[in-house]
């Protein structure tokens, strides 16, 4: 049986691990096994950079973790090696690196993840992936909700146009007359 220590100090760590699971809007349970150390440096750069945190963990505390943080469902892929990445802001952004990185290099494999506490699939996980960063997101809703409004002004415009020229004809019809 492990030492009074030894509980304490895995304790604080699923109690670490489920703060942060439940401070992440999106994250993505990967089997890293067999993945070159040159790759896993560039990828945990590339989640850095992007806000998203990377980290190897043991299936046993993160099932502890993730139950603590109330997310359920995903005990299935709790198996071989395990690692998480985990970002409180983008929600595409570790889906994104890491199925980028799983294209490339066969040997990392996407298990699961979550979205918002609810549990998701490998393959919702690659669909998150494919969706665009989110200030494209973002621009692409102001742009939509600009349309209608410049559409409305463009209309104003003629019509108010249309108004200047009908008075404009009408004022030199009298000019003429007089």
């Amino acid at each position: 049986m492990p030492s009074k220590k030894i509980l304490e100090e895995k304790k604080r760590t699923v109690d670490e691990l489920s703060e942060k699971l439940k401070g992440a809007c999106t994250g993505v349970i990967v089997d890293f096994r067999g993945i070159s150390v040159e790759t896993d440096t560039k990828m945990r750069k590339q989640m850095r950079e992007s806000g998203s945190s990377y980290k190897v963990v043991k299936n046993t505390l993160l099932r502890f973790a993730l139950k603590e943080a109330g997310i359920d469902g995903l005990d299935a892929v709790l198996e071989g090696t395990t690692a998480i990445g985990l970002n409180p802001e983008d929600y595409v952004a570790p889906a994104k690196i890491l199925n980028e990185y799983a294209e490339k290099d066969k040997t990392l494999k996407i298990k699961a993840g979550f979205i918002d506490g609810k549990a998701a699939s490998a393959d919702e996980i690659k669909t998150l992936a494919a969706l665009p960063p989110k200030d494209v997101l973002l621009s692409e809703v102001v742009r939509g909700l600009n349309g209608p409004v410049t559409g409305l002004v463009t209309v104003l415009n003629g019509t108010i146009k249309g108004l200047v020229v009908a008075l404009n004809a009408i004022a030199e019809k009298e000019k003429e007359s007089a």
